[in-house]
């Protein structure tokens, strides 16, 4: 059978609950591109899986809708409660329509780790920027596109530390994992970054921050190999006028 986010959601949701210090990153690096206080502001997550990342934007006071194409994921994220002061609604919806939101409805969409599930970037970005009010702002995290290319490896030569050996950067398009405990065994779309951030410009957005974040002392601890790369990139962008 052909793993899909519906299919390995069970498993998904489970690591999530139970610790995983990549994910945990990921969700506070995303998190640092946006105010501290969200009290009064309405967010959209994008491709919100199971909802860490809309139960932290709740817990900052914002009014959240999380969107999800995979019914089992959006099942996983009802079913966990959300702490308050803010608000956690979530709806079945495809990030490249987002049919289920209103026009300028929006101050905020993140997406984390989810914009490299889109078959359609320009579809996605289209829709974000429908969707944002005026000077709406689009956070969002990826794999690092040049260091999880397609098939890329670890490697070690002798007493050398482990490097990364990346695959075919330029080629871009759907991929899947071959790794049975990987997310992506779901399957991927790779981009490289210039096409990310030209999409962005090319869709009416102003680029305001773009990092490559090391990883965290815990992601360090439980993935040693990967204390010399950033394994996220992570962008804030705003809807020009």
């Amino acid at each position: 059978m052909t793993d899909s986010w519906d299919t390995i959601a069970d498993w998904y949701a489970g690591l999530l609950r139970t610790g995983s210090a990549m994910h945990e990153f990921n969700r506070d690096v995303l998190l640092g591109l946006l105010p501290g206080e969200l009290g009064g502001c309405r967010v959209l997550d994008l491709g919100c899986g199971e909802g860490i990342v809309a139960r932290a934007l709740a817990a900052r006071g914002a009014s959240v809708a999380g969107i999800d194409p995979s019914p089992r994921m959006i099942e996983h994220a009802r079913a966990a409660a959300a702490g308050g002061p803010g608000t956690v609604t979530y709806a079945v919806d495809d990030g490249c329509v987002l049919s289920t939101v209103a026009a300028e409805s929006v101050d905020w969409v993140t997406a984390g780790l989810s914009l490299n599930n889109v078959p359609d970037l320009d579809a996605a970005l289209t829709a974000v920027r429908r969707v944002l009010t005026a000077q709406g702002e689009l956070a969002f995290t990826i794999p690092h596109p040049c260091f999880e290319a397609p098939h890329a490896s670890w490697t070690q030569i002798t007493d050398r530390p482990v490097r990364r050996v990346v695959g075919d950067y330029l080629a871009e398009g759907f991929w899947r994992s071959d790794n049975p405990e990987g997310a992506r065994r779901a399957g991927n779309q790779h981009r490289t970054l210039s096409t990310y951030l030209t999409a962005l410009v090319r869709h009416g957005f102003a680029l305001e921050t773009v990092t490559e974040p090391s990883p965290s002392d815990q992601v360090a601890a439980a993935q040693p190999h990967r204390a010399g790369l950033p394994p996220f990139l992570a962008v804030r962008a705003r809807r020009a006028a």
